[in-house]
């Protein structure tokens, strides 16, 4: 098995897969754990409703997808707003010749089929949300968790979190050509709440959750290659196993604390 693991990394797009998935995994991480603290986890299932109508809407009048979708996801997330209408996306996709592979694609996401400049507009996405979060990390701190504190100390909270709906934005298109719209949202919340159910303070649980989510990540690629299976949904159930496994954790914790007081 070893030797097939090797070997799947010898193929150009494996290696692609991998560093733009990781690339992602660890931004959605990071995100998702202030927007779990804001209560703000369920931004993402509705931007990714935005994107993907979005996606459809530039297919259908043979744009450039992503150039399309960042901006109308950036100002969704701004706005705060939602798309509801699900009958006027599937007008939208019945309007092309056929069915597009690119729109379902984005639906269901296809990681292992990237082009160059998915990568390279993955890449530079990436980059970006990685260097304005470590930038902004004490601001982004400060509204997560106080934010009457923060705007008391002088801190514009209404910036820092239009930053956070920004960069959420990002992360969401860029991520659904890798996990699908259906599914992105997952990579968002599950490394949050899993690192959450062992970790204390903001740090480690920033932490955890990063490395939570590549180590699921990759794993879902390997599982996918020796199996045969969507990549997304292996990605999706590596998750959830280190939710239980985390919650297991906990719980083995609080019956120790248990036990110790007992005695």
């Amino acid at each position: 098995m070893f030797g097939l693991i090797l070997e799947m990394f010898t193929y150009p797009f494996m290696v692609r897969a991998l560093c733009m998935g990781v690339l992602v995994a660890v931004c959605s991480a990071l995100l998702g754990v202030t927007l779990v603290l804001k209560r703000y986890s369920m931004i993402g299932d509705g931007l990714s409703h935005v994107g993907f109508g979005a996606l459809a809407i530039a297919t259908a009048m043979n744009a450039a997808p992503l150039a399309v979708a960042i901006p109308v996801v950036i100002a969704a997330a701004f706005l705060l707003l939602r798309l509801t209408e699900n009958s006027k996306i599937k007008m939208v996709v019945s309007m092309t010749t056929g069915m597009n592979t690119d729109v379902y694609n984005y639906l269901f996401g296809s990681i292992l089929s990237m082009s160059h400049g998915d990568v390279v507009l993955t890449g530079t996405v990436s980059a970006v949300i990685l260097v304005l979060f470590v930038f902004f990390y004490n601001r982004i701190f400060a509204v997560t968790f106080d934010e009457t504190f923060a705007r008391a100390t002088g801190l514009n909270a209404k910036l820092y979190n239009t930053v956070i709906a920004v960069l959420t934005a990002l992360i969401i298109v860029v991520g659904m050509r890798m996990m699908g719209s259906l599914l992105i949202s997952s990579l968002v919340v599950f490394p949050a709440v899993t690192s959450m159910r062992t970790c204390i303070t903001f740090r480690s649980v920033m932490i955890c959750s990063a490395v939570v989510s590549t180590i699921c990540l990759v794993t879902g690629l390997v599982i996918s290659y020796l199996y045969a299976a969507p990549t997304g949904a292996s990605i999706v159930l590596c998750n959830i196993a280190a939710f239980i496994l985390f919650a297991a954790v906990q719980k083995g914790r609080e019956c120790l604390q248990c036990s110790k007081k007992s005695l």
